[in-house]
């Protein structure tokens, strides 16, 4: 399944979000984005159609077990991307917002190798 950016920045934000609290609702989604809430409410319409995430009778949203699995790995290389930069000497913010922009477009391939070289200098 092709996914767009947007579609992984929310399921990204999603995954952030429930590691703070169990309780995530749109609006506080949009908060975290920047986005207004008719944006958010399309944005989720779409990762619902495609069954990775689900809204309970309160409105809270869950992601379901494809669209953890799927946020899990973009915050990977969110995550990697970023300490690479960092230790290549970018300062933390743009590191993390450079991350943010190539973790949608890099290859497996070459995210695996990067994390893999970055394996041997890690203690």
């Amino acid at each position: 399944m092709a996914m767009y950016e947007s579609g992984e920045m929310y399921l990204e934000t999603i995954y952030i979000l429930t590691q703070k609290s169990s309780a995530v609702r749109g609006i506080d989604v949009g908060e975290y984005m920047g986005f207004s809430k008719p944006s958010v409410s399309r944005g989720l319409k779409l990762l619902k159609k495609e069954g990775l995430a689900e809204t309970d009778e309160a409105g809270c949203i869950r992601l379901t077990a494809a669209g953890e699995a799927k946020a899990k790995h973009i915050y990977e290389r969110h995550q990697v991307l970023t300490t690479l930069f960092v230790r290549l000497g970018v300062n933390e913010q743009t590191a993390a917002d450079d991350a943010c922009r190539i973790e949608h477009y890099i290859s497996d391939e070459t995210f695996d190798a990067i994390k893999n070289h970055m394996k041997k200098y890690d203690k």
